[in-house]
């Protein structure tokens, strides 16, 4: 028997026999195929779970190498999903591994598509990824385990419906920002030229975004100083001129040179003339075009390593002169250059770079092939152009460059990868499959990876579902229909049936109807961009019940054409209702006190006091009544369905309910 024939035995012995015969019929969908991914791949292939789909929608870059040990070199710009599914298959003839390069969230990816599985793995890298694959299980009721490494660090974590708390339970922080004067007008450090350059100056050159007004108002809003906003409107307004002549099919190049000549000349001299925002901190350094390319530019305040070739620096000193040393070098066996990414460029390599990538992506947009660009940490060309506009902004301000490699880390949002940390978690996710498909639920824990080398690993036992979370503890359900001819009124008054509660309809942040918009009820679905694959929430307007949330889905094959267009579910769904949030008064410890507790005897009631001169005898009614006469006796005695009357004689009025 070959090896790999005989792997199967060794999994066999641990498991048992039945498990293990189990194993060979449950489908698996892993979603990603990197770092962990690989890991995890060849991990569920050894264990011997038997038909695998791996989805992933990106191709291997050379970045990958270092880790991910099922791809080699003559694999890179291949699909990884693809690339894997080759590779891990000798691993176990037994097993079948489907391949599939796409996006997860593609429509045809939907509820049905999710049922078909009996777990589905996560190996993502990206939240957005992960709730939407954290949705699509909870309404389709398939167990999903969650995992994410972050250097020696990682988590592991089961989800099942209803049973455990879904990954959206807890709110997950948002990535940090940074006010807007300081990435538009005085950056401090790289991360502010970088941030700057990705999210702001890419998107006036090539996006959408014509004037960021937006932004400003929210700046001003935060109060940010009004004279520099003021100033950030006027210069947002300026570019119109550039991405015009960016956008120009007849470009002979020059809008490289204008570019750069309104951002890095022009943008800087505005800002100079506001003398009072310099008082306190050093001012930039306009930069000049065509002083950098013949290398006779002085004054700027560059940190990059000088050349090597005896050429002048970007401090006007020849090397050697107050300058680092450069990271080349040369031996006898010839000159050690470094990796092209991990080497600092000069200012006028900078400049060379920002004029290239300018170039090529102002041709994509001339030639029509895109409508407008948005940073890619794994696009060539945008890549180029944050790296080299934020350092020639660094080196207008004074601040340390960074590499290709190091912009492609901070402006991709890139955590260093472990090869060791991704297997110890890809085995710890197997291990709480295992216990899913035991159905072991009161063997499930959240596990962590933590960098403690005496407890390297912590268990948690797993929480209960948020009863507030706005994924898991909806009512989900599926509506098979044509979309085309289909209302939104026949999906929602056919769901509701009977209940005439009023409802708002959503689908995802879209507002569709709510008891004052009704207009888009006699509206198809199509028409609305609601077809497979998308969701209608169903909200009660008095938030007493739970979100029914409606999977759309297509007509069987088999449904006849002149059939009806769409088929509900039977039963239809029934919401829960919420449970009203208990108030609890803060519990306070009871102070002992040193009165006598006054008899029953000694009560008098207030419209049988003797009167003193035609006075009540205020001093008798405090003593006659210490417990009765305090308003916060009386609101709890209200509280508990009690009615003080002031009188032997009095009554209740009308309008008093008495609740059993």
């Amino acid at each position: 028997m070959s090896t790999a024939a005989g792997r199967p035995n060794h999994a066999k012995a641990i498991l048992g026999p039945d498990l293990h015969a189990r194993l060979s019929e449950t489908k698996v969908l892993l979603v990603g195929a990197g770092g962990i991914g690989c890991e995890l791949l060849k991990n569920v292939v050894l264990t011997g779970f038997g038909k695998i789909t791996l989805l992933d929608l990106d191709t291997i870059d050379l970045s990958n190498l270092n880790r991910q040990f099922l791809f080699r070199k003559k694999d890179v710009k291949q699909s990884k999903a693809l690339i894997a599914a080759q590779t891990a298959a000798p691993f176990n003839p037994n097993v079948q591994i489907m391949p599939i390069h796409g996006n997860i969230k593609e429509p045809q990816y939907d509820i049905e598509w999710f049922q078909g599985f009996d777990l589905v793995l996560n190996a993502l890298d990206n939240l957005d990824a992960r709730r939407h694959v954290n949705k699509m299980c909870m309404a389709a009721q398939v167990p999903l385990v969650e995992s994410g490494t972050a250097g020696y660090l990682g988590q592991v974590q089961p989800l099942v419906k209803d049973l455990t708390e879904c990954f959206d339970c807890i709110p997950k922080p948002t990535p940090k920002t940074f006010p807007v004067c300081t990435i538009r007008s005085t950056p401090s450090q790289p991360i502010h030229c970088i941030v700057w350059s990705k999210s702001y100056l890419m998107g006036q050159f090539f996006g959408q975004d014509e004037d960021a007004t937006g932004e400003l108002d929210e700046a001003e809003r935060q109060g940010e100083n009004a004279e520099e906003i003021a100033t950030l409107r006027r210069e947002a307004q300026s570019f119109n001129a550039v991405r015009a002549a960016i956008r120009d099919p007849n470009n002979d190049g020059s809008a490289a040179k204008q570019a750069f000549q309104k951002v890095f000349d022009n943008d800087i001299r505005n800002l100079l003339s506001m003398s009072d925002m310099w008082r306190h901190r050093d001012p930039p350094t306009p930069l000049d075009y065509d002083a950098i390319m013949n290398e006779s530019f002085v004054g700027a305040r560059s940190t990059a390593p000088p050349q090597v070739n005896g050429a002048v620096n970007t401090n006007g000193k020849p090397n050697g002169e107050n300058s680092v040393q450069p990271a080349a070098s040369t031996s006898a066996a010839g000159p050690k250059i470094a990796l092209k990414d991990q080497r600092k460029l000069t200012l006028k390599e900078n400049l060379e770079l920002f004029v290239s990538s300018v170039n090529h992506l102002s041709a994509r947009l001339a030639g029509g092939q895109v409508d407008m660009i948005e940073f890619d940490k794994d696009d060539d060309d945008t890549l180029d152009f944050v790296t080299a506009s934020s350092n020639l902004r660094s080196i207008a301000y004074g601040i340390e460059e960074k590499t290709r490699w190091e912009v492609k880390e901070m402006a991709g949002n890139i955590i260093p990868a472990i090869a060791t940390t991704n297997a110890i978690i890809s085995g710890l996710i197997v291990l709480q499959a295992l216990h899913l498909l035991r159905k072991s639920y009161d063997k499930l824990r959240n596990v962590h990876l933590q960098f403690k080398p005496t407890v390297p690993l912590s268990t948690i036992t797993l929480s209960k579902p948020n009863p507030d979370c706005g994924i898991c503890r909806d009512t989900y359900t599926k509506v098979q229909c044509d979309p085309s001819r289909t209302t939104l009124e026949e999906v929602v008054k056919g769901l509701l049936g009977d209940d005439a509660r009023e409802v708002s309809v959503f689908e995802d942040k879209r507002v569709l109807a709510d008891p004052d918009f009704d207009e888009n009820y006699e509206k198809t679905l199509e028409s609305m961009s609601v077809t497979r694959g998308k969701f209608l929430s169903i909200a009660d307007e008095d938030g007493e019940w739970s979100t029914i949330t409606v999977a759309i889905a297509d007509l069987p094959l088999t449904h006849p054409s002149s059939g009806p267009s769409l088929i509900l579910p039977d039963p239809l769904p029934r919401p829960t209702k919420k449970a009203k949030p208990q108030i609890v008064a803060p519990s306070t410890p009871p102070r002992a006190s040193l009165k006598r507790s006054a008899p029953d005897d000694d009560i008098v009631l207030l419209d049988h006091e003797p009167m003193d001169n035609g006075q009540p005898a205020a001093k008798k009614q405090k003593l006659s009544q210490p417990e009765l006469s305090s308003p916060s006796k009386k609101r709890k005695l209200e509280e508990d369905g009690i009615v003080l009357l002031e009188g032997a004689d009095d009554k209740m009025d009308d309008d008093v309910i008495v609740i059993d």
